[in-house]
């Protein structure tokens, strides 16, 4: 076996280096999944075990590819824990313990005007009442409070409601507080009152402003849905985008033209590089005397940090240009600029400055795409597809355009396991979609932005600004259509840490191995589809606060215990981690439950069995032994308060003494299987379990409803 696997590698010396990048992604994704700092300790001792094992083996004997392989493999792993792991420490802020309402006072760090949603978002570098050491916050501030002088640099003083940053509010769901410990970030909140500016920030444009001048001046040129969009495309800010634009595009597989990242910074690179190497080769004097693709590959360089820098200088942005910023380079050398490699060098370059970006979708998405492009470009049966140059330009054109229609299903298939894992939807329609999209976008619209940009200097931008706008009238008319046809979004229920890896090795063993091994990553992507077709979904959904239950299986439509606003983030994320793409329906509407204003009651036949669940809604206190009788009769009892010692239900009291402990729920009646948000969060920084709650003696004050637990709700009493 041994002499085999050193064969095999001693076989693909150009393979091997793009796995040390996965290797230091892999030891990155280690630190977040395993719980705490003795995992850690025991993961680094691991990866230095294997190492010093690599270094017994002979260097000249016959397994020196292994031995090289093993050391190599075993030092990124380790080194990619170590960084995150320091990151983590270094820049890491913990959030406020509990909502409060204070007064601070400090300086506006940024500010992001969200005209969709008529509101500022400002970051402040405050002193927070109760607080001895200053702290970064997040405030949204309505329009009407918004003030001329409140912009970056000014020092105000305002009264908040701040809140902890949220951890995931169900097992799989978006985990906010993660990203606001790697921002520094220890609460956001809203206003309470006026601001005050203490201090007026400084004379002069800040790289905010600028942003935001340049977004107001091409809203002004171009008004409407297209005006949003093209003041993104121009400065990054969406702020203005209509939620239903943006759910549109989200549903075609076309939200990630919103955001500035690859796609528009490849796009303005590109036109810069080939505008330039185009017009200095109409000169000969120094077309005979200087490389142009040199001079060129400076300019698109130029060109594409000044746009990242215009546009906010994003994470997401930085990355995109820094792998730009390879590729220029290689074409300055006359080297193939589409090469795993070079990938794997743009890789690794952003996950030392951003080891947290690994776990996130947006790093996963980005480099996903282009290794799948990459990949099936420079696979021999695509080579050999596009090799026929002795056929006529009309077959030449139709090989093309195939060609660029199975990239965007190749595309399509590779970001599907990603985005079921982090949203639990996934388009299909994507593919068709993008092929007429992003042709649009980088061939039409962001050359005529450009164009209506510099018009506009002398006054003459108008001819170019009413054809951007028609150019995304047809992309958002594309989003729409596509978003409204039957199946255009599949849901998923959450999908586990390990079948996403499975799917996660079998996509990456496709794209970095050639030959007759390649196909075996077809195996672990099968492993992994047999396994989320067996995921079940979750039968009872329970929120971190106790607050929100989402019942499932009893129809189209999920159950809600309390009704929840159309577009609320409370509705998504129940409708998503239960695979549903149907309406939130409160239980009080639905004739199978049995409600009064405290509390409601359902039974639910899983299995062939019955459970009876008891949930209260109320805040009332009823009387003990009524409590405790309904909840001997129940199954499960969720309440959103402490419930006493007296309320013990046949299986589960998931009330606000033990939802604390465990965070949401996702409960399976069937398997027994209880998912819990604290399990997959361990000992890291932003997840904080507090103590056992200690219960005090209970003083019966009876002012509410008893509640029901089996036939008609009782009436109200006292």
């Amino acid at each position: 076996m041994h002499r085999t696997i050193e064969a095999f590698l001693g076989s693909r010396p150009f393979e091997r280096g793009p796995w040390l990048a996965v290797g230091f992604g892999v030891g990155i994704a280690c630190w977040a999944v395993l719980p705490g700092p003795w995992h850690w300790a025991g993961f680094l001792a691991l990866c230095g075990a294997a190492a010093a094992g690599g270094l017994l083996i002979d260097a000249e004997g016959d397994l020196g590819h292994v031995r090289a392989a093993l050391i190599g493999m075993a030092l990124m792993l380790a080194a990619g824990c170590i960084s995150i792991w320091a990151k983590s420490a270094l820049v890491g802020e913990p959030g406020i313990a509990r909502p409060e309402v204070v007064w601070l006072q400090g300086r506006v760090q940024d500010r992001q005007v969200e005209g969709a949603r008529d509101r500022v978002r400002l970051l402040i570098r405050a002193q927070v009442e109760g607080h001895a050491e200053p702290l970064q916050v997040r405030i949204n501030l309505p329009d009407a409070g918004d003030l001329p002088g409140l912009v970056e640099g000014a020092d105000v003083r305002l009264r908040a409601r701040l809140m902890p940053p949220a951890p995931p509010m169900l097992p799989g769901s978006y985990n906010f507080a993660r990203t606001a410990w790697f921002q520094g970030l220890a609460a956001t909140g809203n206003v309470i009152g006026p601001v005050t500016i203490i201090a007026p920030a400084k004379e002069g444009w800040s790289l905010r402003q600028w942003q935001q001048r340049l977004a107001d001046h091409v809203r002004a040129q171009l008004s409407g849905s297209p005006g949003t969009i093209a003041a993104a495309f121009a400065s990054g800010d969406r702020g203005a985008i209509a939620e239903t634009d943006e759910e549109a595009m989200r549903d075609a597989g076309l939200t990630h033209l919103l955001s500035i990242s690859g796609l528009h910074v490849s796009a303005v690179i590109a036109g810069a590089y080939f505008l330039t190497i185009r017009l200095l080769a109409l000169f000969p004097f120094i077309a005979l005397r200087v490389r142009l693709p040199l001079l060129a590959a400076g300019m698109g360089a130029g060109v594409g940090v000044f746009y990242t820098v215009l546009t906010g200088a994003e994470v997401p942005t930085v990355r995109s240009v820094s792998g730009s910023l390879l590729v220029l380079a290689a074409l300055a050398l006359g080297r193939d600029p589409l090469s795993l490699r070079l990938l794997a060098t743009a890789a690794l370059f952003v996950m030392l400055l951003w080891p947290e970006s690994v776990i996130g979708p947006s790093f996963q998405m980005s480099f996903a795409s282009v290794i799948a492009i990459v990949a099936f470009s420079t696979a021999v049966p695509a080579k050999a597809f596009l090799s026929h140059s002795h056929e006529g330009r009309v077959t030449r054109l139709g090989r093309h355009l195939a060609m660029l229609l199975a990239t965007g299903l190749v595309i399509e298939l590779s970001l599907m396991p990603i985005s079921l894992f982090h949203f639990h939807r996934a388009g299909i329609y994507g593919a068709a979609a993008n092929v007429i999209a992003i042709p649009l976008t980088t061939v039409l619209t962001m050359p005529l932005i450009a164009l209506g940009l510099a018009l506009d200097l002398v006054g003459l931008g108008a001819p170019a600004w009413w054809a951007v706008g028609k150019s995304l009238e047809l992309l958002l008319w594309l989003a729409h259509i596509v978003a409204a046809q039957p199946g255009a979004v599949t849901m998923m229920p959450g999908m586990s840490a390990g079948t996403f890896a499975l799917f996660v090795a079998g996509l990456l063993w496709l794209a970095l191995w050639s030959g007759r091994v390649r196909p075996w990553g077809f195996v672990p992507i099968a492993l992994g589809m047999i396994a989320l077709l067996l995921t079940r979904t979750p039968d009872v959904l329970v929120s971190g606060d106790g607050h929100h239950v989402g019942i499932t299986g009893e129809g189209p439509d999920l159950l809600v215990l309390r009704a929840v606003r159309e577009e609320s983030y409370t509705r998504t994320a129940l409708l998503e981690n239960a695979g549903m793409t149907g309406d939130a329906v409160a239980l009080d509407e639905w004739k199978g439950a049995r409600c009064n204003p405290d509390f409601c009651t359902i039974s639910l036949v899983r299995g062939g069995r019955r459970f009876d669940l008891l949930m209260a809604r109320g805040r009332d206190l009823v009387p003990i032994p009524v409590l405790a009788a309904a909840c001997a009769r129940a199954d499960i009892v969720v309440a959103d308060r402490r419930l006493p010692a007296a309320c013990k239900p046949r299986l589960l009291k998931a009330d606000r003494a033990l939802l604390r402990q465990t965070g949401g729920l996702a409960i399976d009646l069937v398997t027994g299987r209880v998912r819990t948000v604290a399990e997959t969060q361990g000992e890291h920084g932003w997840f904080r379990r507090p103590p056992p709650y200690q219960p005090r003696p209970y003083q019966p004050r009876l002012r509410g409803p008893a509640p029901a637990a089996t036939g008609e709700p009782e009436p109200a009493s006292t």
